[in-house]
């Protein structure tokens, strides 16, 4: 290790850091700082970020606001003893002592072993009164370096806590037996003070209480053996249980990992009164591991798990929007746009001994290389088949776990086939991810549990999703399809200015879904080489198409920090998506957030779609984004259109998100 986690000039003794959490968090990312261990602002920022996800105040007057940070150069411990005490929502009043955690955003293993060593001492009420009486800095450092940094053979202070796997054993035999899972964002305090809280509490209350903390740090699980001999379950996390399934059909209380740092002896008692009711709240045995952010003491709104369950089916699908799009943009790159009419054909019936007549517009002129085109397309062609029932299918998937996947899958493909497209895939995924969700509620009797997930959720499952999609929604739905290419149609002879601005709100609105569609449907059936009107809708179309994704990439490149790790890195595919010109490479981005994110786009769009028609950018291709440019004319025209479009859409959706970001860390 390069430096101690703690040194004196990181620790602020009775000093006055501000009157609210916000100037002391700041105050406290400054002395680290001062120290050479991390960016001042950035630090702040990330503490502030996370602060605004759950307040860090603790029982017992104290605080550990933490993070990690792309700021953090060195894992470090900012102390202060503050006087004033300030308000950092405890349960118990405003807190006087503060512990900034920083840890880098690659923390090694080591770091965050010692981190959480810390934050379990600190569950010690002995521990916390002797940071009070300190009477100088070293001291504090030396209590504190006694338990993140022990010398060799000594045991580090936060072991004299009950670990998770600890219980009274004296009365092991007889006492209820409770296992828990708990879990925080970042892993590094909550999960593990959350841990020993329960687990104390446990042992006062003649408990068995056993715990995995879900951290940063391995952690050894809860065994087959503990799982089956408990009485009921506690799950305190704020993210995903991680094997949730193991689980299943125990009696189980949920929560908000601070609550069971703020009422463990509540939950523990909870936990036994659900073990002793036979009509208590059950794990499914079927259900999404993929859990929302709890608010604490509740359960996970079902709005916040329909968005959740939205993202997963978003998630799983964009492979197949980037594999699919660029295999076909290669197809037209090799064999020419025509790929696009006889490309099928080709692959099924030619063969590299059987090359068929070359395209006019294959690369080279080459027989070989339109051969090589078709199957590039055709193949692109069956990965974007999979777009409908992977979405609906994995939206299924994040309401009901596996038995929501053939009812999603089915309503996507009926939605595909009726022409319901995007929305009629996001309904129909919902759907059968509902019907799955009620089914695994059910508690059946033993003889029927193995039949549940494998034949009569996806069975009824599928026949209410898909029969809908068929009976009720997929034709309103085609027909609101049809009904818009018709009214684009009466519009061909309006201005061609107002017609590409209408373009690209469509184009950009939805993003792969029935408008956007209808809009591509429109220049597409209506493309004609003889025509150059047609050329240019389909070039303010394709333009307009390729806007979102290449916004998204910039604003991500150009503000970081507005973004998830997770989004960061859909922003950097989602240049090569946009260059594609596949749309839905901005999903994620619009799922997320869609009052910033969808208006930004619409109006990059628009703005693309009026200059590419203005300037009279026309292309001969249908798809393919930059590797069609040899079948566009005007191509300077086409590029501008692209480039100020973008960098509007951009611009906008960074000033939105940072706009939000400061209200809401304001409101911390």
């Amino acid at each position: 290790m390069n430096a101690p986690l703690i040194t004196p000039e990181l620790v602020s003794l009775d000093a006055n850091l501000g009157s609210t959490k916000i100037e002391v968090i700041t105050s406290v990312a400054g002395i680290v700082a001062a120290a050479g261990r991390a960016d001042a602002d950035g630090l702040a920022r990330d503490a502030l970020d996370r602060e605004s996800t759950s307040p860090t105040g603790m029982p017992g007057g104290f605080a550990i606001p933490h993070c990690r940070s792309a700021a953090v150069s060195q894992a470090s411990l900012g102390f202060a003893r503050l006087s004033p005490t300030v308000d950092f929502n405890g349960p118990d009043g405003p807190a006087d002592l503060i512990f900034m955690i920083a840890a880098p955003e690659d923390g090694g293993a080591e770091h965050m072993k010692l981190l959480t060593e810390l934050a379990r001492a600190l569950v010690k009420p002995e521990f916390v009164e002797q940071l009070r009486q300190a009477p100088d800095a070293q001291t504090i450092v030396d209590l504190v370096g006694r338990v993140v940094e022990p010398k060799e053979g000594t045991a580090p202070t936060a072991s004299a806590t009950a670990l998770p796997h600890t219980a009274a054993t004296s009365t092991a035999t007889e006492a209820p037996r409770i296992v828990a899972i708990t879990a925080c964002p970042t892993g590094i305090a909550h999960t593990y003070m959350a841990a020993d809280y329960l687990t104390a509490a446990g042992k006062k209350m003649g408990v068995d209480v056993k715990v995995e903390p879900q951290g940063s740090t391995a952690t050894e699980p809860l065994s087959a053996a503990d799982i089956e001999a408990a009485d009921a379950v506690i799950f305190a996390t704020d993210v995903g249980v991680k094997g949730r399934e193991r689980f299943a059909g125990k009696p189980v209380i949920e929560s908000g990992v601070k609550r069971a740092v703020n009422e463990p002896e509540k939950m523990v008692s909870e936990a036994v009164a659900a073990a002793k009711d036979p009509h208590a709240r059950r794990v499914p045995a079927s259900h999404s591991e993929q859990q929302e952010s709890k608010q604490t003491g509740s359960h996970t709104g079902w709005g916040k798990r329909i968005q959740q369950a939205l993202m997963t089916g978003v998630s799983y699908m964009i492979p197949f929007v980037a594999a699919g799009g660029l295999l076909i943009a290669l197809g037209f790159l090799f064999g020419g746009y025509e790929i696009a009419q006889n490309g099928m054909d080709i692959a099924l019936h030619n063969t590299l001994g059987n090359l068929p007549i070359p395209t006019a517009h294959a690369l080279g002129g080459s027989a070989t290389m339109t051969y090589i085109g078709a199957i590039l397309f055709a193949v692109g062609q069956a990965a974007f088949s999979f777009l409908l029932p992977a979405l609906a299918g994995y939206i299924g998937f994040g309401l009901a776990d596996r038995p929501g996947i053939a009812p999603g899958f089915v309503a996507g493909a009926v939605a595909g086939v009726t022409g319901a497209g995007f929305i009629g895939a996001i309904v129909g995924g919902l759907l059968g991810g509902l019907v799955a969700y009620w089914f695994t509620r059910i508690n059946p009797p033993r003889w029927l549990r193995g039949l549940m997930p494998v034949v009569i959720i996806p069975l009824i499952g599928s026949l209410i999703a898909g029969g809908l999609m068929y009976v009720v929604l997929g034709r309103p739905l085609a027909a609101l399809t049809n009904a818009l290419n018709n009214w684009l149609g009466s519009m061909s002879g309006a201005s061609a200015v107002i017609l590409g601005i209408i373009l690209g709100l469509m184009m950009c609105f939805d993003l792969g879904g029935p408008i956007n569609k209808a809009a591509y449907l429109f220049a597409t059936t209506n493309l004609a080489v003889t025509n150059i009107g047609s050329l240019k809708v389909m070039a303010a179309v394709m333009a307009a198409g390729m806007v979102p994704p290449l916004a998204m990439a910039l604003s991500t490149t150009l503000r970081p920090k507005l973004y998830q790790p997770a989004e960061r890195e859909n922003g950097t595919a989602a240049w090569l998506l946009g260059a594609s010109f596949i749309s839905e490479g901005a999903i994620p981005f619009a799922a997320a957030d869609p009052l910033r994110v969808i208006p930004s786009m619409m109006a990059g769009g628009a703005i693309t779609g009026a200059l590419s028609m203005a300037l009279g950018a026309a292309s001969k291709a249908p798809h393919g984004g930059i590797f069609v440019f040899f079948a566009i004319d005007r191509a300077w025209a086409f590029v501008l259109a692209i480039v100020v479009g973008t960098l509007v859409a951009a611009l906008l959706v960074t000033v939105l998100k940072a706009s939000a970001r400061r209200k809401a860390t304001a409101s911390a």
